[in-house]
């Protein structure tokens, strides 16, 4: 059986409703019209073409993405594209570019930080992209520590300005996309001193470049940072650095929502609670989660298919066995689909707690915030290292052909990798979600009620005591015993690492010695909340045949493979015995089985065309090999039959007259 007939075999052994499948993976019926529709738009322009990224130079990559964005911009605007129309075209065009900072940072820290006078001055500009923004926080010597800025806004009450400084080499702004090359705005973070006091750190909208030639203005240096990781990837991105020499601004152009400086110099609260900038970090990690999910579904998917696809040993009759047919091929594979579909509806979820977030922050109820803050941290973390790793693992699972770039993978992984530091590096992160827990775990006794995501910790009691009632490799299938299990193991770790941390001295020094356990107490409760969320959406009512039986399996396949991951944990905390342990190994063997025929309808289901997906191995049709042969041709060493440099080098090194070779 060739290639072109073995996913069409595949696809007539599903047992669900994939079109069915496909509405519960966009969200909605209205959300996948949208996604299919702009999809297309974008597969069938030829304006959009992406195949030949990774072979172009730095400047003509750079000059194509600005080619690509703004058609975007001009196509948009034909179309009249809704917001959500236009977000979605971005996401299909698949090229990292300024745009993506303008609307997904400096828009929404305008709306988010500024006044409504602020908003109605710059937000008009930006939204017709009459001015282009991007979000300068991260300086040369500082990242994560953003208390640790250097660079300095310091008001003079005589001229009623601020002087923007970088008083240092390491107070350079370094690495905000679109800064290089492009933005002519920036949200820029510094520290704010008034009359001769810090007042911490806060955003200020600076032009940086002139709306006539686009040159620096006076007082600001400006230019790109240079080549990142991989072919193509972010490459097409201007990430940039930026210093300022004393660069005066308007004093309205603090971003003043929370705090106000008034013309003498005064700072003032205002009566907008500072708690509500934490919304927009709500959001902006609610995005990143889901898009974790959309780039390891697509890894997935070309891994899947080429998996289906590549036949090899086991020769019988004549034909070789299906990779995906191997039991280690599924071990390594199917967890990531469920991963895929795990990251998507804890995604889901998120975008519900950013709308219950905010209405609450509206009425000044900051009960869930701390909870909140905490949950989207480590959710971001756990969702964009397992990503990375999966996206790696897929082109393993593909052999040697997933590290050629007409695989797609080795692109997305260059491409998705800064994920794991960019908006909060993903450890410091998890120490941040730790100590939340290890508070929480400290106020039990006072009789303050855990809530959301840690609203188990309130049966910390009977969690220490609880033992697995698992007695056959189906009870894994029970929804409260996976849950129970996940829970206890959480709460016997937070727990211990809280009793650890009473026995020094020094809190914080017990912090410092024992944040490699902490890390791990903080993937434990975050691993709870995607198996949580899961579970919750198979108590949904969901429409198709087949497809809720689907996500069970799916689910627990996620879930078990955790456990068979982590079985450090529940062994070590008392959670299970052994032999349930083996009894759970049993029942994932069982569930590889159950997916299998339906692995192919799985990624299907994404609804992914073969432009986005941007991979030979990945096709649709499954004509791997022609294509992959026919792609070869098109690399510029295969331009001419025979080398230049061959009479400078090759020929003197055949001929014995290396004293004749150019070297």
């Amino acid at each position: 059986m060739e290639g072109v007939d073995i996913l069409p075999h595949e696809r007539s052994k599903t047992q669900f409703d994939v079109d069915a499948m496909k509405i519960v993976w966009a969200g909605s019926r209205h959300a996948f019209e949208v996604s299919d529709r702009m999809a297309r738009l974008v597969a069938s322009d030829p304006a959009f073409q992406k195949d030949n990224r990774s072979r172009q130079g730095r400047k003509e990559l750079f000059k194509n993405t600005l080619r690509k964005a703004t058609y975007a911009w001009k196509r948009i605007i034909e179309l009249r594209l809704t917001e959500e129309e236009a977000g979605r075209l971005r996401f299909f065009v698949d090229e990292p570019a300024f745009t993506d900072l303008h609307w997904g940072m400096f828009v929404p820290a305008i709306k988010g930080q500024g006044t409504e006078e602020q908003q109605q001055k710059w937000l008009p500009l930006a939204y017709k992209m009459q001015i282009i923004g991007c979000y300068a926080q991260t300086e040369l010597g500082h990242g994560s520590n953003v208390q640790g800025l250097e660079t300095t806004a310091t008001f003079d009450p005589d001229k009623d300005e601020f002087i923007i400084h970088s008083p240092t080499l390491t107070s350079s702004k370094w690495w905000p996309g679109g800064l290089g090359k492009v933005s002519t705005h920036a949200v820029v973070y510094a520290r704010l001193i008034t009359n001769g006091e810090e007042h911490g750190v806060h955003g200020f909208i600076v032009q940086l470049r002139s709306l006539d030639d686009h040159m620096p203005l006076p007082g600001i240096t400006i230019g790109d940072i240079g080549m990142k990781f991989g072919n193509g990837a972010y490459n097409t991105m201007d990430n940039g650095v930026l210093t300022f020499d004393h660069v005066r601004i308007p004093r309205n152009q603090m971003l003043m929502r929370v705090l106000q400086v008034t013309r003498e110099g005064k700072c003032v609260q205002s009566n907008v609670p500072r708690q509500l900038i934490y919304g927009t970090m709500v959001f902006v990690r609610q995005t990143i989660v889901a898009d974790a999910s959309s780039a390891l579904s697509r890894a997935v998917c070309i891994a899947t298919r080429y998996s289906a696809v590549r036949r090899q040993f086991g020769s019988q009759d004549g034909v070789e066995t299906q990779v995906i047919d191997y039991k280690t091929q599924q071990n390594r594979l199917f967890p990531l689909l469920a991963s895929a579909y795990a990251f998507r509806f804890v995604g889901e979820w998120l975008k519900w707690l950013y709308t219950d977030v905010t209405q609450r922050l509206q009425a000044n109820d900051f009960s869930t915030l701390p909870e909140a803050h905490a949950c989207t941290a480590g959710l971001k973390s756990l969702t964009t290292t397992a990503t990375a790793d999966a996206i790696e693992e897929c082109r393993k699972l593909c052999g040697g052909h997933g590290y050629l770039c007409a695989s797609g993978l080795p692109e997305l992984f260059a491409v998705y990798v800064p994920a794991c530091t960019y908006e909060g590096d993903n450890v410091v992160l998890l120490l941040q979600v730790a100590r939340f827990l290890v508070k929480t775990v400290s106020q039990l006794g006072s009789g303050k009620k855990p809530i959301g995501t840690t609203a188990y910790l309130g049966r910390v009691q009977d969690l220490m005591q609880c033992r697995c009632e698992v007695q056959t490799a189906e009870d894994w299938l029970k929804p409260s015993v996976m849950l129970e299990a996940f829970e206890a193991r959480s709460a016997r770790m937070c727990v211990g690492r809280a009793q650890n941390l009473s026995k020094f001295a020094n809190p914080e020094d017990g912090f410092a010695e024992l944040s490699a356990d902490l890390v791990e107490v903080a993937v434990a409760h975050c691993q709870l909340i995607v198996v949580s969320k899961f579970i919750e959406k198979l108590q949904q009512d969901i429409p198709g045949n087949g497809v809720k039986q689907q996500l069970q399996s799916l689910c627990y396949i996620y879930a078990l493979n955790l456990l068979h991951k982590h079985l450090g944990d529940f062994l070590s905390t008392g959670c299970i015995t052994p032999k349930q342990a083996s009894l759970a190994n049993d029942q994932l063997r069982s569930l590889y089985s159950q997916i299998r025929p339906n692995a192919i309808a799985l990624v299907d289901a994404f609804n992914y065309t073969d432009h986005y997906l941007g991979s030979v191995l990945g096709r649709y049709d499954g004509n791997v090999y022609p294509k992959l042969y026919e792609e070869a041709w098109k690399d510029p060493l295969n331009d001419s039959v025979v080398p230049d440099g061959y009479n400078e080098y090759i020929r003197p090194m055949l001929k014995q007259q290396l004293h004749n070779a150019r070297l």
